[in-house]
Parts: structure tokens; sequence; C-alpha cells
């Protein structure tokens, strides 16, 4: 069938097939409004795995002991979780390198934590009154980079929140820096890239996710 032929069934703003200086679909409708540009990847590729089963199971005991302590509000302890220099830091774009000279969603080092907690803690802090929590699964850890003091890891996260009768899921990735620390580790920077961190929110987010 010919394409002229479609015309009286489709309508002349369909695309099927048109000059470049004539405008179909969309754009004859809203000719200034642009479509958008992939310009780079919208989700963090991690790089090949460490093969160590020992360090893995390892690490993944301390991650997911990490949100365990989130979901039990168990703000000391996930805290405690950080080096005395560790930030938790949620950058507003993918691309982002720098959370002290870019704007962020969080960028937090331990006193600004600390006082996030004394928040969340305080008697009056109205996000705690209703029925509030938090539920996480952790999954596809992958040791990108060990080095003699310092561990590189990705993995991605799913998190559920329910406040009164409202749910939320958020989504993402992990990318934990970690240094040896007793038997375990502790966090020198744990950057949180959210899937849906630009959607609206009916309200801002309480706690770290």
């Amino acid at each position: 069938m010919a394409n002229d032929s479609l015309a009286p069934v489709t309508g002349v703003n369909i695309v099927i097939e048109g000059a470049d200086d004539v405008a179909t679909g969309a754009q004859a409708v809203e000719p200034h409004a642009l479509g958008r540009t992939q310009t780079e990847l919208s989700q963090y590729i991690p790089r090949a795995a460490i093969v160590d089963h020992d360090l893995q199971r390892r690490v993944e005991a301390f991650l997911f002991t990490q949100s365990a302590r989130l979901d039990a509000k168990d703000w000391q302890g996930y805290i405690e979780c950080f080096n005395a220099n560790g930030v938790y830091w949620m950058p507003a774009e993918l691309g982002q390198t720098d959370w002290e000279l870019e704007p962020s969603i969080f960028a937090e080092d331990i006193l600004m934590m600390e006082i996030r907690m004394g928040r969340l803690r305080h008697p009056n802090a109205w996000s705690q009154a209703p029925l509030w929590g938090t539920n996480h699964i952790i999954g596809n850890v992958i040791i990108e980079a060990v080095s003699a003091d310092v561990i590189e890891v990705y993995s991605r996260f799913q998190m559920m929140e329910l406040r009164r009768d409202t749910v939320r899921h958020f989504g993402g990735t992990y990318r934990h820096t970690l240094v040896e620390h007793d038997a375990s580790f502790r966090i020198d920077l744990q950057r949180v890239d959210m899937m849906n961190g630009q959607a609206a929110y009916d309200y801002v987010l309480q706690a770290w996710v």
C-alpha cells in the first residue's frame, strides 16, 4: 500500500514518512518542543569483578548489616559504619564527580549525619510521628577494585518506604569505598545513584536511602 493512500486513515499529523522540512506528529502540534537527548549512560555499569570468595562474603555481610541498621532505625549504628572522614553522597545526576562543588540530593559528612540523627530522634519530629519505616534489599554485589587498604564495591538496591498508608519505592546503585577495620570495614564514601532521583515526591526523604 502506498504511503499517500494511508493519509485518509491515519491523518496528516501521524509520522510515517515525511520530508525533512515538513513538521509531522508531535512536532507539528508543538514545533518548539524538543525531545530528550541521551548524551550519556543512564545507569552506571560496574567494572569487571574481582574474584575473591572470602572477601565477597565479608563485603556482602557488611552491606546487608548496614542496611539492616537503617531499617531498624539504629541511626547511631548506621553512622558508625562510616570512617571519621566518611561521606554519604547522593548526587543529583549520574555524571557528577564531586560532592563538594556540585548540587546534590544528599551530601553529608559525619557531623551532618549526626545532626540528621538528632532531628530524627527529636520528640517533635513530624516525620517519625506516623507509622514510618523502610525495608531494603541489596543485591548484585560486585567487588570492582582492591588495593592495599581500599575496596571499591558496586551493588544494586531496592527500598520500600511506608508512611501511614502510603508506600513509596526507590531503587538504584550503591558504590561503596571501603577500608578494612578490625574484622570488618568502614565506609570512606557511599555514593547512591537513585534511578528515580528526579521524580516528584509528596514529601522529602527523611533519612538515608
